[in-house]
């Protein structure tokens, strides 16, 4: 199962030209796992950060800009668990216009974090639970791996 999210391209999100600029799809992955933790998960970033302090950065990133978004588009996020560790996981997230040709391709992996500590934590087990209903690997060894 994929985690979907429609995101509008603002003019906020585009250059001089009307297309988007990329640092802005940083952003806006950011927001489809921040989306992904609040109604796939079950935990806000509030309820993470603040009630929990606990947080789920981004520690490495590759992304593939395939064709260009421009102002007034629609696109459709999809993120899809890889991998789940015991405190990381590797998702991909892909954003898609109106005929599913793809835009953008981007493998990141998150680890959970005490924000005290500042370092690395196993990812609490509800959260684990439910990351699962998200991967790829049929196999939950696969996905534990």
């Amino acid at each position: 199962m994929n985690f979907t999210a429609e995101l509008p391209i603002r003019f906020a999100h585009c250059d001089p030209a009307g297309i988007v600029f990329y640092p802005r799809y940083f952003e806006m992955m950011n927001g489809v796992v921040e989306d992904w933790c609040a109604q796939g998960l079950g935990c806000s970033f509030r309820e993470m950060h603040i009630e929990r302090g606990i947080g789920l950065p981004t520690v490495h990133l590759e992304t593939d800009f395939i064709r260009p978004a421009q102002l007034g588009e629609t696109l459709m996020a999809e993120l899809t668990v890889l991998k789940l560790g015991n405190t990381s996981v590797e998702i991909q997230v892909s954003f898609s216009g109106q005929q599913q040709d793809v835009r953008l391709k981007a493998r990141l992996v998150l680890v959970m974090m005490d924000l005290t500590l500042r370092q690395a934590i196993a990812i609490p087990d509800e959260l684990r639970a439910a990351m699962l209903h998200y991967c790829a690997a049929k196999d939950e060894k696969l996905a534990s791996a």
